[in-house]
C-alpha cells in the first residue's frame, strides 16, 4: 500500500508536464519581479562545457523584448532556443528542433509568440495591400468576392516570405472571422505547430511514441506573463 501512495518525484518532474510547470513557475517569478536567476554563475557554466541536457526546446520570435531564458527565469543549459522573426519555420529551424528532440532528448517543445509582434503587423500590412490590389476594380460585393476567391493561392505564391508564412495565418484568421492582432498572433502560433508536425517525421514519431509534448504560448509584453494556449 505504501508503494502505491508514494510516487518517485524525480520521475514526475522529468515528464513534459513537469518541465512546463517549472517553466511557468519561472515566468511567474519574472512577471512578479522576483527572478531567481538560477544556474547562471561560473560553476554552472563550467559544468556544461562538455555536454548539456536542456529540458525543453523553444521556437520563439526574434523580437529583442522576447528572450525565453529571461522570461522563464531559466539558467544556462536549461532551454534549447531557436528564434526567427514571427517564429517562422524553414528547413534550418526544423533541423534544429529535430536535433533537440532526437539527439538531446527534450520532452517539451514550446512555440512562443507574443503581444505586438512586428512580423504580424508587417504581414497584416502586406495582406491588406494584396486585398486592396485584388478588389480595387470591383464594382460590387459579388465582384469583390470573386476577385479574392484565390487569395490563398496568391499568398502562397508571394515573393515575400512573411506573406507566405505569417500572411497565410492572417488569411486563416480572417476566414474564421477573427480580426484582431491578438487573434492573428494566436492563429499563427497554432498554424506554426501544425506546420512543424506536418513537415517533420522526427517530431511526428516522437509525438506518436509519447516522447514529446508540444504546446503553444503567447508572451504578454505589458504584464510579463505567458499565456498558455489551448487549441
Amino acid at each position: 500500500m505504501a508503494d502505491e501512495l508514494f510516487v518517485d518525484q524525480d520521475e514526475v518532474e522529468g515528464t513534459a508536464s513537469g518541465v512546463w510547470s517549472r517553466m511557468l513557475a519561472g515566468n511567474r517569478r519574472f512577471a512578479e519581479g522576483k527572478p531567481e536567476h538560477p544556474n547562471r554563475g561560473a560553476e554552472a557554466r563550467e559544468a556544461l562545457v562538455d555536454t548539456h541536457a536542456p529540458e525543453a526546446a523553444i521556437l520563439s520570435c526574434s523580437d529583442a523584448r522576447v528572450s525565453p531564458d529571461i522570461i522563464f527565469d531559466a539558467g544556462i543549459g536549461d532551454l534549447f532556443t531557436v528564434r526567427t522573426a514571427g517564429q517562422v519555420i524553414d528547413d534550418a529551424v526544423i533541423a534544429s528542433l529535430e536535433y533537440a528532440v532526437d539527439v538531446l532528448g527534450v520532452r517539451l517543445l514550446v512555440v512562443l509568440g507574443h503581444q505586438n509582434c512586428g512580423a504580424i503587423k508587417q504581414a497584416s500590412k502586406e495582406y491588406e495591400a494584396l486585398l486592396h490590389e485584388l478588389t480595387a476594380d470591383a464594382e460590387d460585393s459579388l465582384m469583390a468576392a470573386d476577385s479574392i476567391s484565390d487569395i490563398d493561392e496568391r499568398i502562397c505564391d508571394s515573393d515575400s516570405i512573411m506573406m507566405r508564412t505569417v500572411g497565410f495565418s492572417i488569411w486563416q484568421a480572417h476566414e474564421s472571422e477573427l480580426e484582431s492582432a491578438e487573434d492573428f498572433e494566436r492563429v499563427h502560433i497554432a498554424r506554426t505547430i501544425e506546420q512543424l508536425v506536418e513537415r517533420s517525421e522526427v517530431i511526428q514519431r516522437a509525438l506518436a511514441e509519447d516522447r514529446l509534448m508540444i504546446t503553444g504560448a503567447r508572451y504578454q509584453l505589458d504584464s510579463g506573463k505567458v499565456e498558455v494556449l489551448s487549441f
